[in-house]
C-alpha cells in the first residue's frame, strides 16, 4: 500500500489516530483533518508522511480547501476515513436544539462534506474506499444517547448510498466499534462518581471481557482498504468484542 494517499478526520487521537499509525506502518501517506491543538505535533513524531490540517469537518468550506491543500501537497485521495465524532448525553426531551445539531453536523454531516469533496478525486485516480466509523450503537443502544446513536446509524445508511452510487469504481464500508479505549471513553468515565466501577462495567459486557484499543479497529481499516478486501463494499462490520449478540438473562453452561 506504499505511497497511497490517505484522509483521515479526527485522526489526532483515539480511534482516528489509531488509523493513522496503521497507515503510516504500511507506508501511506496520511492526510489528518482535526482540530486538536496536538494534531501539529504529529507530523514530528511519525515523519513527513504526516500532514496536519486544521479544519472544523463540520463546514463545508474548510472541508474544500483542506482536500485541495492535501492532494497538493500528496496527490489523488485513494481512502477516506470519517473518524471524527462527539458523545453527548442526554433524551430526546433533554436534548437542546444546538445539542442535537453539534452532534449530527460533527458525526454526520462531516462524513457527508468530505466524502463530497473525496469522492471526485478518488475517480480521478481510478478508484478508492470511503470507510465510516459508525459504531456498535447502530445495532444497539442505552440510555441517554439520542443524538449519538442517531447520527451513527444515519451514517449506515450514507455508507449504503455512497456503495451504491458510486460503484463498481469506489468501495464503501462502515466499521462500528464496541467500547475502545480512547480520551472520549476516558472523558465520559471521569464523569462517574466511580469510574472505577463504569470501566468495569464496559468491560463485562464484552463477552471477550475487554474493551478494544485503538489500533484494533486502525488495522481493520487498513485491511479493508487494500486489495484483499476487494469485495467488501456496503457492509457495516461489528468489531465489538461480542458486545449485543446475547440476550439480557442468558445463562453460559
Amino acid at each position: 500500500m506504499n505511497h497511497r494517499h490517505i484522509i483521515i478526520t479526527g485522526g489526532a487521537k483515539g480511534i482516528g489516530l489509531g488509523c493513522v499509525e496503521a497507515f503510516v506502518r504500511g507506508g501511506c501517506r496520511v492526510t489528518i483533518l482535526d482540530i486538536d491543538e496536538s494534531g501539529p505535533r504529529l507530523g514530528e513524531r511519525l515523519g513527513k508522511q504526516v500532514h496536519f490540517i486544521y479544519c472544523d469537518v463540520a463546514q463545508e468550506q474548510m472541508v474544500s480547501d483542506a482536500l485541495s491543500e492535501a492532494i497538493a501537497r500528496f496527490g489523488e485521495v485513494e481512502v477516506l476515513i470519517n473518524n471524527a465524532g462527539i458523545q453527548r448525553y442526554s433524551t430526546v426531551t433533554e436534548t437542546t436544539e444546538e445539542e442535537w445539531d453539534l452532534v449530527m453536523n460533527v458525526n454526520l454531516k462531516s462524513a457527508f462534506f468530505c466524502a463530497k469533496h473525496a469522492i471526485p478525486s478518488m475517480q480521478r485516480r481510478g478508484g478508492g474506499i470511503v470507510i465510516n466509523i459508525s459504531s456498535v450503537q447502530a445495532f444497539v443502544s442505552q440510555e441517554k444517547v439520542a443524538p449519538y446513536t442517531t447520527s451513527k446509524t444515519a451514517m449506515l445508511g450514507l455508507t449504503r448510498s455512497i456503495a451504491i452510487d458510486y460503484a463498481p469504481q469506489i468501495r464503501c464500508v462502515a466499521i462500528c466499534p464496541g467500547t475502545v479505549d480512547t480520551p472520549m471513553l476516558r472523558n465520559a468515565i471521569a464523569l462517574s462518581p466511580d469510574p472505577a466501577e463504569v470501566y468495569n462495567e464496559c468491560v463485562d459486557m464484552h463477552l471477550l471481557k475487554k474493551i478494544g484499543v485503538p489500533s484494533d479497529i486502525g488495522e481493520l481499516a487498513y485491511f479493508l482498504a487494500g486489495e484483499n478486501a476487494g469485495f467488501f463494499t456496503g457492509q457495516a462490520i461489528r468489531v465489538d468484542g461480542g458486545l449485543g449478540i446475547r440476550v439480557d438473562g442468558s445463562k453460559r453452561s
